[in-house]
């Protein structure tokens, strides 16, 4: 059983936002797209309607009642109706095998991590990597990082037995960047990032991405949920032009870190760093490197 909860937004600017309800029998997603041609004529243009927000889909579950967005708009265009559905679910770890099927079927999702919201992929896929740049308008010479699930993750695809024993483990999971050497044997698609010898890696202190990327059984490329040059996402609302892009949205709601962003660190050369981006924990991530005797990095390479 599910109840749908319609919110409508009207072009008059003295009407405020109005809500109904409807209850109907469905029992799988496909009846609820099968009823989107009677919604699309119970909001026809003709009546005033500029867009509808969100429709609001509750599930019971053997957990008790977990909710579901469909979230769609009806944009007039020369009296023609538009109509987009995106899905939205909860950022916990019970959406996470959902989402890996997703991942490895060569889908974009949208995902929180512990600083902003990010477009995440298959690091693997030539096809769905291309895609993130276009989505973004982003320059293929404009790097864009990795997301494993764990720490021990990361030798896979990157070169670390330069690095002082348990530095990777006190840097990660934060919301850090480390850029290092790629490793001679990489299995990441050469499209991402090409030209360079390195790579960012990442491990999010975000529950939900790790359980993706460990189940995915490969890495992610994670970037920014924004257009290149726009400032980043701190809630799902912030991207809502980009949805479309996204086989599924999943919200953490409102992140609390600001769009300050991850520190990204350069650890390439042995005994030193080089802060490439400040980010949001700056402080904490250079006390770690100077405690274990890296050194700052004072050339301009």
């Amino acid at each position: 059983m599910y109840f749908l909860e319609i919110k409508r937004c009207r072009e008059h600017k003295q009407s405020k936002v109005a809500g109904e309800r409807r209850l109907m029998n469905a029992t799988t997603p496909t009846k609820i797209a099968q009823t989107l041609p009677y919604f699309t004529s119970l909001f026809h243009p003709s009546r005033g309607v500029e867009n509808i927000g969100f429709l609001n889909l509750w599930t019971r579950s053997r957990r008790g009642f977990s909710m579901k967005k469909i979230a769609w708009s009806l944009e007039k265009s020369d009296g023609n109706v538009e109509t987009k559905v995106v899905f939205v679910s909860p950022a916990t770890e019970d959406y996470a095998e959902e989402a890996i099927e997703a991942i490895k079927a060569g889908k974009i999702l949208d995902v929180p991590t512990d600083t902003l919201y990010g477009f995440a992929c298959d690091a693997c896929s030539a096809e769905v990597v291309n895609s993130i740049y276009e989505i973004k308008g982003r320059k293929h010479t404009s790097p864009l990082a990795i997301c494993v699930g764990d720490v021990y993750d990361i030798q896979r695809y990157a070169v670390t037995d330069h690095l002082p024993h348990g530095l990777l483990d006190c840097l990660l999971p934060r919301p850090v960047i480390v850029v290092l050497r790629r490793c001679d044997s990489n299995i990441l698609e050469k499209s991402l990032n090409p030209g360079l010898e390195t790579i960012g890696v990442q491990v999010p202190d975000y529950k939900f991405i790790r359980a993706v990327a460990r189940g995915s059984r490969s890495s992610l490329e994670i970037t920014s949920a924004n257009l290149s040059g726009q400032p980043s996402s701190i809630n799902i609302k912030d991207f809502e032009n980009l949805w479309d892009h996204c086989a599924y949205i999943y919200d953490g709601g409102i992140l609390p870190a600001g769009r300050a962003g991850s520190i990204v660190v350069d650890l390439t050369k042995l005994g030193k760093y080089k802060i490439l981006s400040p980010g949001s924990a700056k402080e904490e991530t250079v006390a770690i490197l100077e405690r274990l005797s890296l050194l700052e990095d004072g050339t301009g390479d």
